[in-house]
This record gives C-alpha cells, sequence and structure tokens, in this order.
C-alpha cells in the first residue's frame, strides 16, 4: 500500500461530481464479464512461480521466489495485497475467507467462472498452508518490509528489498491474523470437499490447529509486529472479532459442539456499521444467523437479530442507519479506499437477503419493512455504481466498460514489462518517468477495483492519490459473490 506522502509535479484535473438530481444513464451492465473480470484481476496480484500456459495476464512474470529463505522456510507464493510488492496475511485470509464464501453461496451462478475462482482460491492457501505448517508453533503472517518497499516504485519481478519474514509464536501472540488464518482455511475446506477431499481435509485440520493456537495465546499481532504491519494493517479492532469469525467458519465447516460454546463463552455484542478486513462482527454475526433462519435453530436467534441490526444501520431509509451516501448515491464510509466497505457490506447484504428469500422472512428497520427484493435492490444499486451508473459514468472496474480509471496505483501495472524493458529499473528508478508521468498506465490490472470515488461522486484518476486510485484484493474479493448473484440471475 503506497503509504508514502509524495509530492507530484504536475496536476491532473479533477473531476467534479455531478447532482443527484440528473439522471445516470448508462448501457446494460454486463455482470457476467465483471465476473470474470474481478477473478481475473488475482492473477495480477501473484507472488511466487508464474507458469505461462495458466497466467492470462502476460505481463506479470514471477517473482518473490525467495520469500521465507531469511526464515530458512518456503514461502513462496500467495498475493501481494494492493499496488505494493508486500504480502500481508491479514487482509490476504480474509480475501481468501470472502472468496470462499462467496463462491459457496454463490458457486452455481458462476458458470465457467467456478474453476476460476477455485484456483484464485487455491493460490492463497497453498501459501497459507505453508505459513501454518512450516514450523512447529509457529504461523508466519507476512514477507516483505512494508517501510523500505513503500520507499520503492519497482517492479515485483525486480524486488531489491529486504524480504524480511515476519510471524506469531506464544510469546508474541496474533490471535486476530491467526483467527482469520483459521477462517481461510476452513471457509476454503469446503469449497474443496467435493473436488478434492484429499486437500479439503489438510485445509480443515491446518484450520483446526490455527485456531487452536489463535485461542490459546491471546494477543494482537499489532502488538507483537509493531511497525512490519502497522500503520498499513494494524488490528484496530482488536482480536475477539476474528476469534468469532474463525470459530463461527469452523463450526460451519465441522458442526462441531465445542465451538458453539467457545463462541458463546466469548460474549460477542458488539454493534458494528462496517464490515472490512479489519472488522468481523457482521460477517460472522450474518453466517451464524443462517443456522437460525435455515436450520431454524433458535440458539442462533441473537445473531439474526444483530445482523439485522447491523443491516438497519447501513440501509440509507432506515431510521437507525448511521451510514452517510453521497448524491449519486454510493455508500460513503471513510475517505481511503471506500469500495473496501462498500464491496465487503454488499457481499454480507446479499447473502442475508439470500437467507431470508429461502425462508420468505422480512424484518423491520423501526416502520422500514425490509424484505429480500428490498436488500437485492440496494446492493444492485451499489454494484451498479462501481459499474458506471454513477454520475461520471466511470466504471471503478480497470477494463470493464468503455470509461475506467486509467493511472491506477500499482507497481506493476505502472511500469513497462519485462518483455519491453528487460533492464530492472531498481528502488527508485520507477518514479522517473513513470509513477510521476501524466500518461495512462502501460499494463492493464484487467478488473482490479480500485478505493473509488470521493464523497463528492469524483475521482481524480491521479496514480499518486492511492486512497482513491488503489486497488486491493480484498475489494475483488468481497464483489464476486454480489457479481455471481447477478450474473447467474433473469430477476433482479
Amino acid at each position: 500500500m503506497g503509504k508514502a506522502t509524495l509530492v507530484v509535479w504536475f496536476s491532473i484535473l479533477v473531476l467534479v461530481g455531478i447532482s443527484s438530481n440528473r439522471t445516470v444513464k448508462a448501457g446494460p451492465i454486463n455482470y457476467k464479464d465483471a465476473l470474470a473480470k474481478s477473478i481475473l484481476f488475482f492473477q495480477g496480484q501473484r507472488s511466487g512461480s508464474l507458469s505461462a500456459a495458466s497466467q492470462q495476464i502476460h505481463w506479470r512474470t514471477s517473482s518473490g521466489l525467495y520469500d521465507g529463505r531469511l526464515a530458512h522456510v518456503d514461502l513462496t507464493g500467495g498475493y501481494y495485497d494492493a499496488g505494493d510488492n508486500v504480502k500481508f496475511n491479514f487482509p490476504m485470509a480474509f480475501t481468501t475467507t470472502m472468496l470462499s464464501w462467496n463462491t459457496l453461496e454463490y458457486g452455481k451462478r458462476m458458470g465457467p467462472q467456478l474453476p476460476n475462482a477455485r484456483a484464485a482460491i487455491r493460490w492463497a492457501t497453498d501459501y497459507l498452508l505453508k505459513c501454518a505448517r512450516a514450523t512447529p508453533g509457529r504461523l508466519y503472517v507476512g514477507v516483505g518490509d512494508p517501510n523500505a518497499d513503500h520507499k520503492c516504485w519497482e517492479r515485483p519481478e525486480d524486488m531489491d528489498t529486504v524480504r524480511s519474514v515476519y510471524s506469531v509464536s506464544p510469546s508474541n501472540p496474533g490471535s486476530d491474523v491467526a483467527g482469520e488464518t483459521a477462517a481461510a482455511l476452513a471457509a476454503a475446506s469446503m469449497v474443496f470437499r467435493k473436488v478434492d477431499p484429499h486437500y479439503s481435509k489438510l485445509l480443515l485440520s491446518t484450520a483446526k490447529k490455527v485456531m487452536q493456537f489463535a485461542i490459546q495465546y491471546r494477543g494482537s499481532y499489532s502488538d507483537s509486529l509493531g511497525s512490519a504491519v502497522c500503520p498499513f494493517y494494524c488490528s484496530y479492532s482488536g482480536y475477539k472479532d476474528e476469534l468469532l469469525w474463525g470459530a463461527t467458519w469452523l463450526l460451519t465447516a465441522t458442526n462441531d459442539v465445542t465451538y458453539v460454546n467457545f463462541i458463546k463463552s466469548l460474549g460477542a455484542s458488539d454493534s458494528p456499521d462496517i464490515f472490512s478486513w479489519d472488522n468481523k462482527y457482521a460477517g460472522a454475526y450474518v453466517l451464524l444467523s443462517r443456522r437460525a433462519l435455515l436450520n431454524k435453530d433458535n440458539k442462533f436467534m441473537t445473531f439474526k437479530q444483530q445482523a439485522e441490526q447491523f443491516i438497519c444501520r447501513i440501509l440509507p431509509n432506515s431510521p437507525t442507519s448511521s451510514t452517510q451516501y453521497t448524491q449519486g448515491g454510493l455508500m460513503y464510509k471513510l475517505p481511503a479506499s471506500n469500495l473496501q466497505y462498500v464491496t465487503a457490506i454488499s457481499s454480507v447484504i446479499s447473502t442475508y437477503s439470500k437467507y431470508i428469500a429461502v425462508t420468505k422472512q422480512t424484518f423491520n428497520c423501526g416502520n422500514l419493512v425490509v424484505s429480500s427484493r428490498s436488500l437485492r435492490n440496494f446492493v444492485k444499486r451499489q454494484v451498479d455504481y462501481i459499474l458506471g451508473v454513477n454520475p461520471l459514468k466511470m466504471s471503478y472496474m480497470v477494463g470493464y466498460g468503455p470509461n475506467y480509471p486509467k493511472r491506477i496505483h500499482h507497481r506493476g501495472s505502472s511500469l513497462p514489462s519485462l518483455s519491453r524493458h528487460p533492464q530492472s529499473f531498481g528502488c527508485e528508478g520507477g518514479f522517473q518517468p513513470f509513477f510521476y508521468s501524466a500518461n495512462p498506465n502501460p499494463n492493464i490490472l484487467i478488473g482490479a477495483v480500485v478505493g473509488g470515488p470521493n464523497q463528492n461522486d469524483g475521482y481524480p484518476d491521479d496514480r499518486s492519490d492511492y486512497s482513491h486510485a488503489e486497488p486491493a484484493t480484498y475489494i475483488n474479493a468481497a464483489i464476486v459473490g454480489p457479481l455471481a448473484y447477478f450474473a447467474g440471475s433473469s430477476k433482479f
């Protein structure tokens, strides 16, 4: 995540948002195309050895081939989180959990994209398994010094920054990153249960061990690792939400009553109005509510109520809403990378709408009656905004539609590929003339969803503006579900 403050000598015209009183028209949304591109994006984020036969984003080649060597272990593979060349396991594991959840819920609607979704998940889980199994009693949680990396602007294939290895252990705990890793492995085990039973069992057995580690050795990885993860991916919400999230996924994968008892012991009663790589309460509430709705298990009614209270804090017409919206109709949570919240929240609301559709239920936000259809319409408006139905008629998914971000904050995309420029740029060689250039990026990172517009529906398309111009794996992982739903549906 390019967090260093950078002075840019050129200025790009800041596009000003248009009043919502004006009609926003756009061509028909091609959800199948958007779904395919949203999954293809992950190939552009791959670390490790890339095979030309399976790599469709051809300007990316192998990188990070010695990751883990400083700790005498193999930690190759996985994903770079965003526009940098660092592997942060906390958001990577959340990305994996969300991709897996969306594949479980909407796999039948994905059509030919289902194998590609599984491949995207497996690229992450192969790496997460290495991190969990390489050294007994230790969980590796990241590769690459973020502070050194963010001083450079170079292709991942050219990396010459130190590939520091970070881990948590009983003496330096990380219940948050361990709980999320357990969630990712457990969720993925369900994805592969029928298509690769042996791999599924390995994922689940590892998830159980990692979850036990998270429970037994309590503590935040932010405290253990400091500047290696903060301020980039600090666990601001603490680790109780990851313990709840991890236990919820292990319960879902195993039906083991032990996890029910643990979930009760946590006494999770937080009332969030956000869902993200950091704060998992809302996701856990929605997933646990499935047991109340579909299994008619009254032990989980409290979580159904909490899920509905969360949704009531999101919907714009709800009397208990605490969520702002732009004039163009986009949910607006925070200035930095706002679309990560839009896609994550839209994903869980889409899934909850599915649950209440199956059971033919509605619920109330004060005097507002909320139905499955109204939730789907809400999600559709958010997804359509991202895909171009907005005041600027700008698609915030790279490569989708005629008008999309051309200057994204992404090292590999913004620098000429190895095939065009075989010589290394070095740490700072990419700043001039490429980072500071007003020219479009030479490589199109197809499917990348960027941080998105500002609160005025404006988007400057400025490479240095990482808060709006940087894509991230967790933004895409969350939107895959709603896109699959709409791609596979003849009615909205």
